[in-house]
């Protein structure tokens, strides 16, 4: 059985306002804003070139509990080029650390931020992503599998 993670609710305390942070000053694009049912909206954005998505919701009642607002950390995007990431994303207003390398390797370099409720995020630079998309590795496997 295969199974795809495409979307991770994601606790905050005002919608209007983590869907305005999450859309212009992190570059995601909304996918959905609406009233699902009544008393219920979502608002889905999603990464540009993801395959996840995070929704953020008013009045929902998850069966299984919902985290308290600024409590999400070590949600993690993936980039090629972390200083032109830094550079994209800072002039758009977001409070972000520079770029850190851990190590030489590929995929050591981090920044991170918050978004106004506290929830936490890691920008992971991974330049082989470049030339082999994560998405294209994914189907390549499935097709070999099949």
């Amino acid at each position: 059985m295969d199974m795809s993670l495409e979307v991770v609710l994601l606790p905050v305390s005002d919608v209007d306002r983590a869907k305005e942070f999450y859309r212009d000053k992190v570059g995601f694009h909304v996918d959905l804003d609406d009233e699902v049912m009544p008393g219920v909206r979502i608002v889905q954005l999603t990464p540009p070139g993801s395959g996840c998505s995070i929704a953020i919701a008013d009045g929902l009642e998850v069966p299984t509990g919902m985290p308290r607002p600024g409590t999400y950390h070590g949600l993690q995007l993936v980039v090629t080029d972390a200083k032109a990431a830094y550079e994209e994303l800072t002039g758009r207003g977001l409070d972000i650390s520079e770029p850190q390398q851990f190590a030489p390797q590929d995929g050591a370099t981090f920044m991170y931020f918050k978004d106004p409720d506290g929830n936490g995020w890691a920008v992971q630079e991974y330049r082989r992503r470049a030339t082999e998309p994560l998405h294209q590795l994914l189907a390549d496997l499935a097709a070999r599998q099949g």
